[in-house]
């Protein structure tokens, strides 16, 4: 057992609900089976309110824990730089928020980043044509869809600039042979996307072991968000949080502490 002490009483009521929301994504993408070891993070933006007037501050995985360890006072608050703000036990990895920090810099909308390796988005990701319109899930993904070209392990600021350039304004971005990257909102947004997009390179992965495949019509892709409004009720990721925290809490309880 870690035995972090609980810093609900040191933060902000905001600051806290952010912490409980972020470790139990964290804890989610565990459970989905999304996760890279240690590997891979999932940022979450502080709100002006929290942070300060024109100051950028996030949370972040402590580095080194598994992902169903993290628990709310576990996360660790940096600044753009990936500098710790308060005092921890456990290490940043100031190369792993590479990715994030300019992702955030290009976004300032965005309230939550998440990045993943798993095994079928890494496949999907090295096939030339990238995501096909093959299934209703890809659908949603190809409405906000951008590429990275891979440029080796994103440790580097000079890459960022690239990176902001391919993102633009999309929210599902595909990292050349690495993996997969989405941008919300908030964390519920986040998150919704991308299971979405998950799901969408299992489901080509799959069906490129078949027959030869029948492609959506392109009309129906370049109408997906006002479908995306009517299925979540126009809450987007909110729809389903609600569920995915019950789940969370009798799957892996613990995270909000």
């Amino acid at each position: 057992m870690l035995n972090i002490p609980s810093l609900q009483g040191s933060v902000s009521p905001e600051e806290w609900q952010l912490r409980c929301d972020l470790a139990a994504c964290y804890r989610l993408v565990a459970l989905y089976g999304w996760s890279d070891l240690v590997f891979t993070h999932i940022s979450a933006k502080l709100p002006e309110s929290v942070s300060g007037a024109g100051e950028h501050h996030f949370l972040i995985n402590p580095y080194g824990l598994m992902f169903d360890e993290i628990t709310a006072s576990s996360l660790i608050k940096v600044d753009m730089q990936c500098n710790k703000l308060h005092e921890s036990p456990f290490p940043v990895n100031p190369a792993g928020f590479v990715i994030h920090s300019a992702v955030h810099e290009a976004r300032p909308e965005a309230g939550c980043v998440l990045h993943t390796h798993t095994r079928a988005g890494v496949a999907v990701s090295a096939q030339k044509d990238g995501v096909l319109p093959i299934s209703q899930q890809s659908t949603f993904v190809l409405g906000s869809l951008a590429y990275h070209e891979y440029e080796g392990v994103a440790f580097r600021d000079e890459e960022k600039p690239r990176l902001q350039a391919d993102l633009g304004q999309a929210n599902f971005l595909m990292l050349r042979n690495h993996g997969l990257l989405t941008v919300g909102k908030t964390i519920a947004d986040a998150f919704l996307s991308m299971y979405t997009f998950e799901n969408t390179c299992r489901i080509q992965i799959d069906a490129q072991s078949g027959g030869e495949l029948t492609q959506v019509n392109p009309k129906i892709v370049s109408g997906v968000a006002q479908a995306m409004r009517v299925q979540t009720g126009g809450l987007g990721g909110a729809f389903a949080w609600p569920a995915l925290l019950r789940k969370v809490q009798r799957d892996l309880p613990g995270y909000d502490s």
